[in-house]
């Protein structure tokens, strides 16, 4: 069985990362969504088990993605799940070198787990949680960014009106 790890802060979950999400899902056999616990570059919003609940209910729907959290070296994790590619998602340039960069290191420190980034789709090139956030404390249209769940749960969470 091919298992993928796909992880991310998912501060919150998006369109754009169902849709890599989704299309790893019809590649691999097994797809185990990670959410990092506590990156040390980004403030979440979200707690974990927030991210977490958020996740699983945009992917109830899929039989082969599976949601956890992880802190530490994703290949680590990858390495503890079976996992033997890890999925990243590219939307802009910036991303790409950025992966790269993540993509050497990880091979140099986990040769046999491979990493596979997929484009996102066009409609979400865009889209960042960060920016996402942004429109939706000044009151902005999300939803077309994100599944109603998880629109709602950012209003609340912002203290926006819905």
């Amino acid at each position: 069985m091919t298992i993928a790890l796909y992880p991310g802060a998912f501060d919150p979950v998006t369109y754009g990362h169902m849709d890599i999400a989704t299309r790893a899902a019809a590649i691999f056999e097994k797809v185990v969504m990670a959410v990092f616990h506590s990156p040390a570059s980004k403030r979440l919003l979200f707690s974990t088990e927030e991210r977490i609940s958020l996740i699983r209910e945009a992917v109830r729907d899929f039989r082969n993605i599976e949601v956890m959290s992880f802190t530490g070296l994703t290949v680590e994790v990858a390495r503890e799940v079976g996992a033997q590619v890890v999925v990243r998602g590219l939307r802009m340039a910036t991303d790409f070198e950025y992966e790269f960069e993540m993509a050497l290191m990880n091979r140099k420190l986990a040769p046999e787990i491979d990493i596979v980034c997929l484009m996102t789709s066009l409609e979400y090139q865009y889209v960042s949680s960060s920016l996402l956030k942004e429109v939706a404390q000044l009151r902005g249209d999300i939803s077309s960014f994100v599944p109603p769940h998880v629109a709602a749960a950012l209003k609340e969470k912002l203290g926006v009106p819905a």
